[in-house]
């Protein structure tokens, strides 16, 4: 009986002190967790701030697509409308990978008229946005809409089949962008 009772007394000491180191061992990793997290925030937000903001939240969206529709139908060109805005990290990035590799800006000055359609809180942009149905609500940021020459809604592109890794695909970004032309 007293080897029993010490058996259950080295057994309930083992279990407690498992408990205990095992909660130690949480609040450490939760500890690192919220600590890789904040630098994690900290890294996105420096190159968020490093980055160009093509979004212009006071501009007048439906104007400038008129616009750009009519010229695109005197070039000859579609109209690459990406949806989102200078608080979107993809967006920028997406902007920034276009606008610094060479062979993409070059596809898309050939064949787009490119506009930055704003979504934020200054301007949600509602009414433009409900006349393609409200692809960010779906999709999410950024999203395409690519115009025929006449304002026709040619295709809607969610972006992270785009994505690869912190950055965009340049094959699949290649592809999606020749899919589109008025060539294709």
């Amino acid at each position: 009986m007293k080897k029993l009772s010490k058996n259950i007394v080295l057994l309930v000491s083992l279990s407690f002190g498992s408990l205990v180191f095992a909660q130690a061992q949480s609040t450490i990793n939760t500890s690192d967790n919220a600590a890789n997290q904040e630098a994690l925030k900290k890294a996105a937000l420096e190159e968020k701030a490093k980055l160009p903001k093509p979004y212009d939240p006071k501009a007048d969206a439906e104007k400038d697509i008129e616009k750009l529709v009519a010229r695109a139908g005197k070039e000859n060109k579609n109209v690459m409308i990406q949806a989102g805005g200078n608080w979107c990290i993809w967006c920028l990035r997406f902007n920034q990978y276009v606008q610094t590799t060479p062979e993409l800006k070059k596809l898309v000055n050939e064949n787009y008229l490119y506009y930055h359609l704003n979504y934020s809180p200054d301007n949600k942009n509602e009414k433009v946005f409900a006349k393609y149905d409200n692809p960010g609500d779906k999709f999410g940021y950024p999203v395409f809409i690519i115009l025929d020459k006449d304002g026709k809604v040619l295709h809607v592109q969610q972006s992270d089949v785009l994505e690869e890794g912190k950055g965009y695909s340049l094959e699949k970004v290649k592809a999606f962008f020749n899919t589109w032309t008025t060539k294709s």
